[in-house]
């Protein structure tokens, strides 16, 4: 007998259904589009470890804090799941320890500190870019007899936090100048911001910062106090001299003209300056890494808009990172975007 044969397509696809080999297929089919998904899924993943890293800025007020909020800021927006948190500290000095330690991820040091840090995990420290100039200054009350740093003996001096690159270059310009810093002045370990209060109050005589221009603390002190930024690059030689680590840190710069509308003088300033180095620590996830050496480069412009002097930040020159090497995942970075 010649078997009946469903005439309606709703019929067919019932008798199909009631076939093993049909259910066979359907769950072969089921199980590849599961398979496809997670392979489109893993397709998108981002390549670096999703969650909470450290990132060690520096004193409030200070470039450091304002250059970490915004990189945060873009951080979360072109890394999803990274989560950027941002660690207060005296400066390059403790930075460089909370990185070696494992207490951050990230930080910024200058290039001088990290030459002289001879602490525990130094070997492991790598660098991810350079990023602007620290500009070295000495600020006073435009009324002040001080022309020169031999001049401020005896008197009351801001020499930064006991663990920032502001007190380490200070300690060499003192000593440059022929000064003892320890008993020649009237040592104030204050950061930047607490600086500005002093002197505006009259607390201290003069103070010494080193930092991107403009620096805003500096620029709120002199809309409300008369100052004058007194010329450094007169030490600038016995600076190479005195420096520790066999690294070329500083270099003699200037202040552009204006830097600070309401300071004195009104021309440009000579002074010293020294490279900032963004690092993190060997063990550090490489794709983490690229993905951080990514965002410093791409955030230029929009961190610049605010913090002048990441302007100056460069894919040209952003690899050159003496004293330390680059790290795998930034080296990643660079290749891919190499001409």
């Amino acid at each position: 007998m010649t078997p009946t044969v469903p005439s309606r397509p709703g019929a067919v696809l019932r008798a199909a259904a009631r076939s093993p080999l049909w259910r066979t297929v359907l769950v072969l089919a089921l199980l590849l589009a599961g398979l496809g998904g997670w392979w489109l899924s893993a397709g998108r993943s981002p390549g670096y470890p999703r969650g909470e890293t450290r990132f060690a800025t520096g004193v409030q007020r200070g470039v450091y804090d304002r250059y970490g909020q915004l990189l945060q800021e873009h951080v979360a927006r072109s890394m999803p799941g990274v989560r950027l948190a941002l660690d207060n500290t005296d400066g390059s000095v403790e930075n460089l320890k909370r990185v070696a330690d494992g207490r951050d991820q990230f930080a910024i040091a200058t290039a001088d500190a990290v030459a002289d840090y001879q602490g525990p995990g130094k070997d492991r420290l790598r660098a991810i870019a350079r990023l602007y100039d620290d500009y070295l200054q000495l600020i006073v009350p435009a009324s002040s007899p001080v022309q020169r740093t031999g001049d401020l003996k005896g008197l009351r001096v801001g020499v930064g936090l006991p663990q920032s690159g502001v007190n380490l270059v200070t300690r060499r310009l003192l000593t440059a100048a022929g000064l003892d810093p320890d008993r020649d002045i009237k040592g104030v370990p204050d950061g930047v911001g607490a600086a500005a209060d002093d002197l505006r109050e009259g607390r201290v005589d003069a103070f010494f910062w080193s930092g991107g221009l403009p620096t805003s603390a500096l620029t709120d002190l002199s809309d409300h106090v008369r100052i004058r930024i007194v010329p450094l690059a007169d030490l600038a030689e016995q600076l190479h001299k005195a420096e520790g680590g066999g690294t070329d840190a500083y270099r003699a710069a200037t202040m552009p003209k204006g830097t600070y509308p309401n300071a004195e003088p009104k021309d440009a300033v000579a002074t010293v300056a020294v490279p900032n180095l963004l690092i993190t620590r060997d063990d550090v996830d490489p794709g983490l890494v690229q993905g951080m050496t990514k965002a410093v480069i791409d955030s230029r412009d929009q961190i610049g808009a605010q913090v002048h002097a990441a302007q100056l930040v460069d894919l040209r020159t952003a690899v050159y990172t003496d004293p330390l090497p680059l790290h795998e995942g930034a080296m990643r970075y660079y290749r891919s975007v190499k001409p």
